[in-house]
């Protein structure tokens, strides 16, 4: 095998880069890197400038040693807000294009998430926490009140109280600001028991529109579209009936808002919309195969083009970038490939992605705004990569059963060892969601590259449920979890067997949606050897009180509450199952998961052990949330793919044990 062998500690090279932004005065990106404080052990981030037009390589703007995100650029291209942690707490900056001393403008008591400029360079638009007293449950506190507490009791008197990654959440809101650039003079604009989670200012920046939680004590977790003065005043409610409301951004000409959203609780199929900012009336953008996922930031107007909007969407396993009409929705392509994309910015001559596969790092890719001439401006990963050894990476279709008597296609990615000749271990790894896709992003499956180094194949699928393939593929898995995508998993098995590309040497591995599906075929199939099950819904019914999402978006899923609808929660429990397995297998799981609770991952392990007691380990890392594979500590993430190499390798050349006897 020709290249340097992978290793667990190849995750600490790794630099993800995000948030990109064009210069609206030459030929120039400034973005974030990320990079990791071995030290430390935390990631840190810095803001890098990236010419487009050839003159010259990257450079960075600020030192790397603490959190700099969010860049913004002026509307004269002359200087960069941002947020930083420089000072203690996240505090809005600006610093000169050229680089020099970042100045902190103003000071706010919470914590800042985001900084917008004004259309006039003068002012900017911030969002930041704001303490408040869980014991007032959303009433406002008397003018002479004392500061709210700290500690103590946590009351819970709403939905959501908790978020993955936050944790309780209801002794603080995000709140929307306007600060003065020079002299840092504050206004607050919002004020009440909701959080403000997005801001755009008009084009002639006299209105904010923003996004905002409603403030009741069951849809909280529900948003809508409002706009207000932006010298404060009263506010105008534009969306009611929408679920989901994210990234609103504002045509040149001020009359249209475009925004990332769904209309059903629980929906996780996000699509584009388009609102009249004087009537208020929305309506979607194109047809339902306009998807956007999680790029729901990279929507934005083309230069000085009311009727063009350019985004990042989903499409049958990778993405595109494309240009989409308005008001008609028609779709043109301006960049695709069997490859995925994120973080859309544009130039006044060239758009800007970033773009990766499994066996290519992330990199800024450039392309006039026709789509053409596209090249790759950055190597932040290349030295460290190019070395290694490279797998293979095919798209591959498989006719599998549809669930109702008949068969249908579905797509995977298959990555093959360099060199392979013949059948070899496989690991088939499963995407969370259900309704997502298959991940290319490194830090998410760094054991893939370590395994296939070491002779093993990836089958990577998006069977039912999946999204980029339109509302009706994705809503076939609705009340049918592990019932219609374990046997489409199996038959794409089956077929690669077939093939001679596979033995009897097979592992599966999932997280999230993918630990239920792992820890669903360890009761319903013999055919894999060993499991690696992370931060999975192992039991429906638990998961629905326990999950800071599972209250609005299991019963999406399964047609009603537990109560409502008890057998399809029966159904959906991976603990029958797991108690008859026979199959080693290895949890991991973050202690502080919101999204997919500890308890998921303890009552599965309890189920395995007291149940056939197959060999099972179950790895708890504290302190870590449901993201601890891509965003945790750098340690956490080295030992998590060393933990899964180390488990697949020892169990998948070892038949599993027969059946006992009852």
């Amino acid at each position: 095998m020709s290249g340097a062998p992978w290793t667990p500690e190849d995750t600490l090279r790794h630099q993800t880069i995000a948030e990109l932004q064009g210069s609206p005065a030459e030929e120039l990106l400034v973005c974030t890197v990320q990079s990791h404080n071995a030290a430390a052990d935390r990631m840190d981030s810095a803001l890098w400038c990236v010419p487009l037009d050839g003159s010259g390589p990257p450079w960075p703007l600020t030192s790397g040693t603490t959190h700099d995100n969010g860049p913004r650029w002026s509307p004269d291209g002359t200087r960069i807000a941002f947020v930083s942690s420089r000072a203690g707490r996240s505090q809005a900056f600006v610093i000169p294009r050229h680089g020099g001393e970042a100045r902190q403008v103003g000071v706010l008591d919470g914590t800042v998430l985001s900084a917008q400029w004004s259309p006039d360079g003068t002012r900017l638009a911030v969002l930041c926490t704001v303490a408040v007293d869980p014991d007032l449950r959303g009433r406002r506190p008397p003018a002479d009140a004392p500061p709210p507490r700290t500690g103590g009791p946590r009351v819970v008197w709403r939905l959501p109280y908790k978020a993955d990654g936050l944790g309780y959440v209801l002794a603080q809101e995000t709140h929307l600001f306007v600060l003065q650039v020079d002299g840092g003079r504050c206004l607050r604009l919002t004020d009440g028991a909701f959080n403000v989670r997005a801001a755009a200012w008009s084009p002639d920046g006299t209105q904010l529109a923003f996004v905002r939680t409603r403030d009741s004590d069951t849809d909280g977790h529900r948003t809508d579209l409002w706009t207000l003065p932006a010298t404060g005043g009263h506010a105008r409610q534009l969306t009611h009936d929408l679920a989901q409301v994210l990234s609103p951004v504002w045509s040149p000409d001020g009359r249209t808002l475009v925004f990332s959203g769904s209309s059903r609780d629980g929906d996780a199929q996000v699509r584009l919309w388009q609102c009249d900012a004087e009537t208020a009336r929305a309506e979607p953008l194109g047809d339902d195969t306009i998807e956007v996922g999680a790029e729901t930031a990279s929507v934005r107007f083309a230069e000085g083009d009311p009727g063009r909007v350019l985004a990042v969407i989903q499409r049958r396993g990778a993405h595109a970038v494309v240009s989409i009409a308005l008001p008609g929705g028609e779709v043109r392509t301006l960049a695709q490939g069997d490859r995925q994309m994120k973080a859309l910015a544009h130039t006044r001559e060239r758009l800007a992605f970033l773009a990766f596969t499994p066996v290519e790092p992330m990199e800024i890719h450039a392309c006039t705004h026709e789509g053409q001439g596209e090249q790759k401006v950055t190597a932040f990963n290349a030295a460290w990569w190019e070395p290694h050894a490279r797998a293979t990476l095919e798209r591959r279709r498989f006719m599998v059963p549809d669930g109702e008597g008949g068969t249908h296609g579905i797509d995977g990615w298959l990555l093959r060892p360099p060199g392979a000749r013949g059948a070899t271990p496989l690991l088939v790894d499963l995407h969370g969601g259900p309704a997502a896709h298959a991940l290319f992003d490194y830090p998410a499956t760094a054991y893939w590259s370590v395994l296939w180094s070491r002779g093993w194949s990836v089958l990577a699928l998006n069977p039912s449920g999946s999204s980029g393939y339109g509302h009706a593929f994705a809503e076939r898995l609705a009340g049918h979890w592990g019932e219609r995508d374990l046997p489409e998993v199996l038959a794409a098995v089956e077929a690669l067997r077939g093939e001679g590309l596979a033995d009897e040497r097979m592992a599966v591995c999932g997280k999230s949606y993918g630990g239920f599906l792992s820890a669903w075929a360890l009761g319903h199939t013999d055919r894999f050897r060993t499991a690696v099950v992370m931060a999975p819904v192992a039991d429906a019914r638990s998961h629905y009180g326990l999950s800071d999402s599972g209250y609005y978006a299991d019963p999406f899923d399964f047609g009603g509450t537990p109560w409502s609808a008890p057998q399809a929660y029966l159904r959906a429990s991976t603990l029958p199952g797991a108690a008859r397995s026979r199959t080693p297998t290895l949890i991991l799981q973050g202690e502080n998961d919101q999204r997919c609770p500890v308890g998921q991952s303890e009552a599965l392990f309890c189920a395995l052990k007291r149940g056939a007691n197959p060999p099972c380990e179950l790895v708890i890392y504290p302190g870590e949330g449901h993201t601890f594979t891509v965003s945790g500590a750098p340690s956490v993430r080295r030992d998590a793919v060393q933990r899964i190499v180390e488990w697949v390798e020892r169990w998948v050349d070892e038949p599993l044990a027969p059946p006992q006897e009852d």
